[in-house]
């Protein structure tokens, strides 16, 4: 009987996540994913920083599975100091 000795892989499943992207004191885009503890990453530019999110994402999927949330929206509020 003829097998295949090659190694197939299963169609990968595409996911989406929202990311939060802000600039820091130092110049620097930096972005996490909420539905990812711990899922962040910085760069200068925001093409590296969108290459360098993927790669964090596709990292913390192996060892943990997303919660699951809704972003709703980010509001502006005003306080007295």
């Amino acid at each position: 009987m003829w097998q295949s000795t090659r190694n197939e892989e299963e169609p990968k499943m595409i996911r989406e996540f929202n990311v939060v992207i802000e600039k820091d004191e130092d110049g620097y885009f930096v972005a996490s994913v909420p539905a990812l503890r711990g899922c962040h990453t910085q760069a200068k530019s925001l093409d590296i920083l969108m290459k360098r999110i993927r790669e964090a994402i596709e990292v913390c999927l192996e060892v943990e599975e997303p919660v699951s949330n809704e972003f709703v929206g980010v509001q502006r509020i005003a306080v007295n100091c």
